[in-house]
């Protein structure tokens, strides 16, 4: 009889055609292999409604035609620093739609809808990667909760903006998101200026952390080219994508470590860069992160700076990003203690009742804006 192989050492009953055994040199520091859900399972589990889809469509196309100049409206993206827990996020969506409705004669509003979280160490990740916050990493439920929140903000008829920072989440959630972005630890990354280039959305660059722009206009030169890699098509299997490229892409200023950069002096520079690589001169501002030097009420400066730039003619400013939630500031999260309600646990935010001032000054803004064309 042939003898059973030892457990131990992964014996082959043959030897000219055994298989190699490599588990000495693969997936050494891999501790666990879960399964994950396919895209296409998720959106047949949870599709998206005609409303929904007409929603994104019609958003996406706003938002277009104010990067190309056939609409002089400002596309405002604001919201939370990071989705947290979904009720709060509804109760915000809620006040934002009113807004909407109200100033939709001069922003494009956009609810910040992000669920992935860039970490300069470690600490937590997002909504999407683990959606518990408890460091269990539940994935396949963070994928279903981001849908599901995306497809009730949808049914308010509240566009949603997020940053696609995993290579692979925008499979399951790309169809229902109507602006997106490219944070500032990947503008320089190639993988992301591939996934770009093929992205249905309209999508933001954020200047380096370093605060130069130059990384910024040489990622939307790529994204607009068509490029070939490898990914997962929705129904689970690797594959290789050819993308078209994408034109519908801009730069995000959001200050770096030689301080801000909303300023008339640096956004004429930015504009400088965009020229030489012969594409539009344009600028969406983040009123947070260094140009706010961190500080989240300084967010509503910024915003008054750039509304005066408006108000004095400049069409170079297509955009501003708000870092807002329903209470003011930040929290930790600390075991055994609940956590405040409708306060971030990322970033500090604006208030909303800080909040609807800031886009009512925007508002009017583009409005003296048009007086002076």
């Amino acid at each position: 009889m042939s003898r059973i192989d030892d457990a131990l050492h992964d014996r082959e009953v043959g030897q000219a055609d055994a298989t190699l055994d490599t588990t000495r040199i693969d997936d050494v520091r891999i501790s666990a292999v879960r399964p994950l859900i396919s895209p296409a399972l998720l959106q047949d589990e949870l599709p998206i409604s005609a409303n929904v889809q007409a929603l994104v469509e019609r958003s996406r196309a706003e938002i277009s035609d104010v990067l190309h100049g056939r609409d002089d409206r400002l596309v405002v993206v604001v919201g939370p620093c990071s989705i947290h827990d979904h009720g709060q996020a509804m109760d915000y969506a809620r006040l934002l739609k009113q807004a909407a409705q109200t100033l939709s004669d001069d922003l494009v509003l956009i609810m910040r809808v992000y669920f992935e979280k860039p970490r300069t160490t470690v600490g937590w990740k997002g909504y999407i990667n683990d959606p518990r916050l408890d460091g269990s990493f539940r994935i396949n439920e963070g994928l279903r909760r981001a849908r599901e929140l995306l497809l009730e903000i949808g049914e308010l008829g509240l566009p949603a903006g997020t940053e696609f920072l995993d290579l692979l989440s925008p499979q399951y959630i790309a169809d229902l998101i109507a602006w997106g972005a490219i944070g500032a630890r990947t503008t320089e990354s190639q993988s992301h200026r591939q996934l770009s280039s093929g992205l249905s959305t309209p999508l933001g660059f954020k200047n380096g952390t370093d605060g130069g722009v130059q990384v910024a206009s040489d990622a939307i030169v790529a994204a607009r080219a068509p490029h070939a890699f490898m990914g997962m098509t929705k129904m689970g299997m690797a594959a290789i994508f050819e993308t078209r490229g994408n034109d519908d892409t801009h730069v995000i200023l959001r200050g770096g470590k030689s301080g801000p950069n909303f300023d008339r002096a640096s956004i004429d520079a930015c504009c400088a860069v965009l020229a030489k690589a012969g594409l539009r001169e344009q600028v969406m501002v983040d009123c947070s992160h260094a140009n706010s030097n961190k500080s989240h009420a300084r967010q509503v400066n910024v915003a008054d700076d750039i509304a005066a730039q408006m108000s004095a003619g400049d069409r170079r400013i297509v955009g501003v990003m708000i870092e807002s939630h329903l209470e003011e500031g930040r929290q930790d999260q600390r075991p055994g203690e609940p956590l405040k309600h409708g306060v971030s646990i990322t970033d500090a935010c604006l208030s909303w009742a800080q909040t609807e001032p800031v886009l009512q000054t925007l508002a009017a803004a583009v409005r003296e804006r048009r007086k002076a064309a």
